[in-house]
């Protein structure tokens, strides 16, 4: 019955998408820093974010949200990159070291076996010595 209610209620909104979510962990990070700082100025900015994302979650004008997580997502999706690669390097760093080809700059990833090696770029074929 309530849940038929919150369909019908949300039908036609804009809902939530990754701006929303992205907005959602920024206002509980403020607020447990809040917690521990007791900021009035901090807690205003958690409640404007909050204002802000249902704002948007309510909204009917569905193309205006878009637009606006697209522009998000410019900016958002190379610092994704960045975040995920660096986890996975050290979820691998154990098991992988990673080195640069001294001729075109790619990223290779080589066992991690000590000494001294020889690798062969897969990019350019440039052949070249990597300590381990």
């Amino acid at each position: 019955m309530i849940g038929q209610k919150l369909r019908a209620f949300m039908y036609g909104r804009y809902g939530m998408d990754q701006l929303n979510m992205a907005l959602l962990i920024l206002c509980s990070l403020l607020i447990l820093v809040n917690f521990f700082v007791n900021s009035y100025i901090l807690s205003l900015i958690a409640t404007l974010i909050v204002i802000w994302e249902t704002f948007r979650a309510l909204s009917k004008k569905h193309y205006a949200r878009q637009k606006e997580n697209t522009v998000f997502l410019k900016f958002w999706a190379p610092t994704e990159k960045w975040i995920r690669t660096r986890y996975t390097r050290f979820k691998e760093r154990n098991v992988y070291k990673y080195r640069t080809c001294p001729n075109c700059k790619a990223t290779l990833r080589l066992p991690a076996k000590k000494g001294r090696h020889t690798t062969k770029c897969p990019k350019c074929a440039t052949e070249f010595s990597v300590r381990i």
